[in-house]
């Protein structure tokens, strides 16, 4: 992928700030540098937590910051209420398909269950081949070191490729997962493991 075809990165994140200030910094930091690279901020739309840190950052260095959320959440007035764009969707399923279809590439934040559910899903279609874009760890304070491990288990042990866990990029730095996001070419695989490759 060249980095022509960069306009807009997605980024999944805790609607907590986490217990480390060094979450909330990175949040800041990413949202910055989004904007730095020319590109457009794509997230979940609320204004809480690393998700709400990304956004003002973005917002604040003339960004452009599209938020995704279920009617339901902005109801509960948890919606970040000064996004270039608020898309409202119906579901989660609904908001996961838009946020991906929206954006470039991919990166996870610090963040709970929800943050891995939303990326892991990303990961898988991009293993099923049904897109190209890169994802990537932001691994604040070693905050993913214990997933990394696992991940490379996963592989070892056979049920993931080398190849598939190997996009998944893990880096603490923004600068670096932005190179290596506009520098990424998709890995071609067959998702099954027991199988020839063709």
């Amino acid at each position: 992928m060249s980095s022509a075809k960069l306009k807009s990165i997605c980024v999944f994140c805790g609607s907590n700030p986490g217990n480390d200030p060094a979450y909330l910094e990175a949040a800041r930091s990413l949202g910055k540098s989004i904007v730095a690279q020319g590109y457009k901020l794509v997230y979940g739309g609320a204004e809480v937590g690393l998700m709400g840190a990304v956004a003002d950052a973005a917002l604040a260095a003339g960004g452009h910051a599209i938020g995704v959320m279920p009617k339901a959440l902005i109801d509960k007035e948890i919606a970040h209420k000064g996004l270039t764009e608020l898309l409202s969707v119906s579901s989660m399923h609904e908001r996961k398909a838009l946020m991906a279809d929206l954006s470039d590439g991919f990166i996870a934040l610090p963040g709970g269950v929800g943050t891995l559910e939303e990326i892991f899903e990303i990961w898988t279609w991009a293993q099923l081949g049904h897109h190209d874009k890169p994802l990537a760890f932001m691994n604040v304070a070693g905050f993913y070191n214990p997933l990394c491990t696992f991940l490379d288990h996963q592989s070892d042990e056979g049920f993931v490729r080398k190849g598939h866990r190997d996009m998944a990029i893990f880096s603490d730095s923004a600068e670096d997962i932005m190179r290596a996001f506009e520098n990424y070419e998709a890995p071609k695989l067959q998702k099954w493991v027991e199988r020839a490759e063709i």
